[in-house]
């Protein structure tokens, strides 16, 4: 049993930075991002201990927490993606106040434009280019053929500067 927590405790610190981030961009909240990613962790402990995983451990990962978030927004029929308290995180990196308030105003012009977009073209978008995600392991979280991802990946990128226009 020590060996497996132990291989688990080595998935946990792979990806529980990734999943988290992930769940934060699509819920709108630091307490309910925490609380979903702490969901799917014991589910994916659970799931590990009894029987391993079947496929990749962040396939697995990343397939549990868009489930979570889906069944967040069903119990709350919520729509919001994105929360504005991602800005300070992602503005406070040591640069000037007038460096920071255009990063700000980039970033907020961005979410938005994210929350018009197909939930799962923000998927591919957010797993694809800040997790630095190959479109293989992408396709298979979404039972998808490589292709498919491919232009959902296009499709996504091309109406986000659509919308990005218009904000």
């Amino acid at each position: 049993m020590a060996d497996v927590a132990e291989q688990f405790g080595e998935i946990y610190d792979q990806y529980i930075e990734k999943i988290y981030r992930f769940v934060y961009l699509k819920v709108n909240s630091q307490e309910v991002a925490e609380d979903i990613t702490s969901k799917v962790f014991m589910r994916g402990w659970e799931v590990f201990k009894n029987q391993g995983f079947n496929a990749a451990p962040g396939a697995f990962l990343y397939k549990s927490a868009r489930n979570a978030v889906i069944d967040h927004y069903r119990q709350k029929t919520r729509t919001n993606v994105v929360s504005a308290e991602l800005v300070p995180e992602a503005a406070d990196d040591g640069k000037g106040a007038y460096d920071r308030a255009v990063l700000s105003a980039d970033v907020e012009n961005i979410k938005k434009a994210m929350g018009g977009l197909k939930k799962d073209y923000q998927d591919v978008l957010i797993w694809h280019y800040l997790d630095d995600m190959p479109i293989g392991q992408i396709a298979q979280i979404l039972n998808k053929k490589e292709g498919a991802v491919r232009v959902m990946l296009h499709r996504g990128l091309r109406d986000l500067k659509g919308i990005i226009k218009e904000v």
